[in-house]
């Protein structure tokens, strides 16, 4: 599980290889990766033409191989970059990506869930593991998406949605099931609330990395309006407590094993099976690939 890796994504870069290299070494174990979005920074894959169309495909097409290097299968699923940074061609940026997974991917690789569907799609993994894909960005997105019932996806509603995640996690018998998202539940991380001294005293590294501007007490308005639900991108956000009651509902009655998610470039072990938490065992934050 592995997430954010759109940002310096191309094929040879050590990450990547490494995990190709580690993946290789396990054979004949059958074994399945995840991407857990953000797969194409910083908007997704723009229209053909366009001056970041090679670079995105390049990116895509280094995780896919990433994936079949090493003799494995995997899926990418899609995060906010992906869905042109929450923008408004968003979904005409992810029916694209769709399409790059698809050519570089072949039968071993795709993009769940496909053409900005929200899913959930399952992947049963043998006799024991059950892998269920959400594109949580779906729920969460402020612009055009497959919704209602004009739209050509098989759940077309967020009561759609969590009747068939529902129907995913009673289901699978004696299967655990890990649930696959790009946003997390759960997180220590900025888009949970958890700002440090620095985030406060040069707010504007979150614009440039670079920016060691002090800028104190003026500083500290940006995190303050970050944990007031500003953004539909962070847990205070609006869209995504919605999407958060509407998950833990589901998971009170068929908690799974794991939820795994990217988001927050952090690696995260959140121990679950508390309504409090998560009603998920784990709740696992994996969103380093951009580091």
């Amino acid at each position: 599980l592995i997430g954010d890796a759109g940002s310096s994504a191309y094929d040879g870069e050590p990450v990547l290889q490494d995990m190709a290299k580690q993946s290789d070494s396990l054979r004949p174990v059958k074994q399945y990766v995840v991407f857990l979005g953000d797969n194409v920074y910083p908007r997704g894959v723009p229209p053909l033409g366009h001056p970041n169309r090679d670079d995105a495909e390049k990116k895509i097409a280094a995780q896919v191989l990433a994936i079949r290097k090493g003799a494995a299968q995997g899926a990418l699923i899609p995060g906010n970059h992906d869905w042109d940074r929450q923008g408004r061609d968003g979904w005409n940026s992810i029916r694209r990506q769709d399409t790059l997974v698809r050519k570089f991917g072949g039968k071993d690789v795709r993009l769940l869930p496909a053409g900005g569907c929200p899913g959930p799609e399952v992947v049963d993994l043998g006799t024991h593991l059950r892998l269920i894909v959400l594109d949580s960005e779906w729920w969460v997105h402020n612009d055009v998406k497959p919704y209602g019932p004009n739209s050509p996806c098989g759940t077309r509603t967020e009561q759609e949605v969590t009747d068939s995640l529902t129907g995913a996690l009673r289901d699978k018998g004696r299967r655990h099931a890990v649930v696959v998202t790009h946003h997390p539940l759960r997180s220590g991380g900025v888009h949970g609330g958890a700002f440090t001294l620095v985030d406060h005293l040069f707010p504007l590294r979150n614009v440039k990395s670079w920016l060691w501007v002090p800028l104190p007490l003026i500083g500290s308005l940006y995190p303050f309006a970050r944990t007031m639900g500003i953004s539909n991108q962070d847990i205070s956000g609006k869209k995504y407590g919605a999407m958060r009651r509407a998950f833990e509902a589901v998971f009170a009655e068929y908690p799974p094993l794991v939820m795994a998610s990217g988001h927050d470039h952090h690696l995260q072990v959140i121990r679950g099976g508390r309504p409090e938490v998560t009603s998920a065992g784990y709740q696992l934050v994996s969103g380093s690939g951009i580091l």
